[in-house]
């Protein structure tokens, strides 16, 4: 089960950055919670274009070290000069893990990809799904608990297209049946596939599962 704190929404470009808290009927519970930030954004907005050109993850991903699995990690979503994405890209938490993403700057969200949210299942099979909705204000938090072990991977809906996608590995998983670790979906832009393919090779890395 995923069990979400703050802001975790995906597909709709609109969404809920208010506060409250959802009981979720398969026992998860996800609040949103757009809060003052305690953090100091140290990415800068820039003035920037949505379009897919604009995108350069700027070799971001490869050089993290993605660790073994811990009670709770932070993810932030940023926008910047090289573009719009997760940081860190992969973060890894135990089965029951909470997960926070905050909005550092920009407008960002955070969703499964789930069949729940209209998008193809790329995460663990029974897991439940998450959508933050759209967190415009700076230092608004989204958290998510993991109770399904397994791969995760999300996305932000607004910047997709742009390759703002990241993953979040539970417990230890084997690589092996992982749906998030099949080929992309087929249906996806070569941007998102590509940076799917990119995932997979870190999460594939971190499981000590190579080809």
């Amino acid at each position: 089960m995923l069990g979400v704190t703050s802001s975790v929404a995906v597909v709709g470009l609109a969404g809920c950055s208010g506060g409250g808290s959802t009981d979720n009927p398969e026992g998860g519970d996800t609040t949103a919670t757009p809060t003052e930030d305690h953090h100091d954004a140290t990415d800068t907005e820039s003035g920037h274009h949505e379009e897919e050109g604009d995108h350069d993850d700027g070799g971001h991903g490869h050089d993290e070290e993605i660790g073994d699995p811990t009670d709770t990690a932070e993810v932030a979503m940023l926008t910047a000069d090289d573009g719009q994405h997760f940081e860190p890209h992969v973060v890894r938490v135990n089965i029951g893990g909470t997960v926070t993403f905050v909005n550092e700057s920009g407008s960002h969200s955070t969703a499964a990809y789930h069949p729940d949210n209209d998008q193809p299942q790329l995460v663990p099979d029974g897991a439940q799904a998450w959508d933050s909705g759209l967190l415009s204000e700076t230092g608004a938090t989204f958290e998510h608990t993991f109770e399904t072990e397994g791969v995760y991977h999300y996305y932000c809906a607004p910047h997709e297209a742009l390759g703002m996608i990241g993953s979040v590995i539970v417990g230890e998983p084997d690589a092996h049946g992982q749906p998030a670790l099949e080929d992309p979906p087929a249906d996806k832009p070569d941007s998102v596939r590509e940076k799917i393919s990119e995932l997979n090779e870190m999460c594939n890395d971190a499981l000590g599962h190579t080809h």
